[in-house]
């Protein structure tokens, strides 16, 4: 009898969970695992983390220091279920801000110490604007491991290759989403996934090219994404689709393949290239402004909640 898919694919591909709630954690035994705003405040609203919170809101300076004090506890939790890299990303009101984002993500790795979690365990989460991205290249240089996630296009993957990041995090689902509404009667199955071609596209590059920045997929939308990215170097995975995974037998192709590169990294992109291409790309650009957007409002919910603890 085959195995079931999940177990198959970890032989090929490092799985990350793509959530905070440690239940879930424990039950599939992932490697790393992933948070963003919107899983930060899932996990806070559990009626079982509520006095922490509330201690925590009224211990805090204010609001900024509330929110990195739940995500990093939240972290450090997760961290010691798993052996690899817990992400913790930087507030998206600053995704536009290179000065400020490196001072939250020093803040954080600063908070992770403090709970006995060492820099070498966490990835600083960044969305991929210019202004990120260049912030990212500056916290690797200082030994800080970013994860430049909200990455859409493919002027965004070769900046950040540019930029030495340790990983990056294409949005597979969400590209698809875009290219539905554009095309409500398109078969978008299989390979014919724009969000999975895009993501092959990356991989391809980086290995072709010699870059040794992590490709991780994240944000599907079915088992069918996943299956026809098996291979590639990680792919962060929702509690939903693990677990579908794992009900599921059958045998699993590996569809992404290492290789050697073939030729020199071309020269990096400047500034003005990175904008002028991102413009071109209205998918790109459109998704990216979207989800700061989206982890936006789930931060102000978070917010939100912290200040009325912080009050009781």
């Amino acid at each position: 009898m085959a195995d079931d898919l999940l177990s198959q694919l970890k032989t090929m591909t490092t799985v990350v969970a793509d959530t905070g709630d440690l239940e879930t954690i424990r039950r599939f035994q992932p490697t790393d695992a992933t948070t963003n705003p919107s899983l930060i405040l899932q996990a806070a609203q559990h009626e079982s983390r509520r006095a922490r919170l509330a201690e925590i809101a009224r211990h805090a300076t204010d609001i900024d220091d509330a929110l990195d004090a739940v995500a990093v506890e939240i972290g450090s939790e997760v961290s010691a279920l798993i052996p690899g890299y817990v992400s913790t990303e930087v507030s998206a009101r600053l995704s536009f801000d290179t000065d400020a984002t490196l001072a939250r993500a020093r803040s954080l790795i600063e908070r992770y110490a403090r709970h006995g979690v060492g820099p070498e365990r966490i990835l600083i989460k960044v969305a991929s604007t210019w202004e990120g991205i260049r912030a990212a290249r500056i916290l690797e240089r200082e030994g800080i491991h970013t994860n430049l996630t909200l990455l859409f296009g493919f002027a965004q993957a070769r900046a950040c290759a540019d930029a030495g990041v340790t990983l990056v995090s294409p949005f597979v689902g969400r590209i698809l989403d875009w290219h539905k509404a554009q095309e409500p009667d398109a078969d978008f199955s299989g390979d014919r996934d724009p969000g999975v071609q895009s993501v092959r596209r990356i991989y391809e590059h980086f290995k072709g090219h010699g870059y040794d920045t992590i490709v991780m997929g994240a944000s599907f939308r079915n088992v069918g994404e996943i299956i026809a990215l098996a291979g590639c170097d990680r792919l962060t995975i929702s509690p939903k689709l693990l677990e579908e995974l794992a009900d599921t037998t059958g045998n699993l192709e590996r569809r992404l393949v290492p290789m050697d590169a073939e030729t020199r990294a071309p020269e990096p992109q400047e500034e003005a290239e990175f904008r002028w291409e991102m413009n071109e790309d209205a998918m790109a650009t459109e998704k990216l402004a979207e989800g700061i957007r989206k982890f936006m409002n789930d931060q102000r919910k978070l917010e939100t909640l912290l200040g009325k603890l912080r009050k009781e």
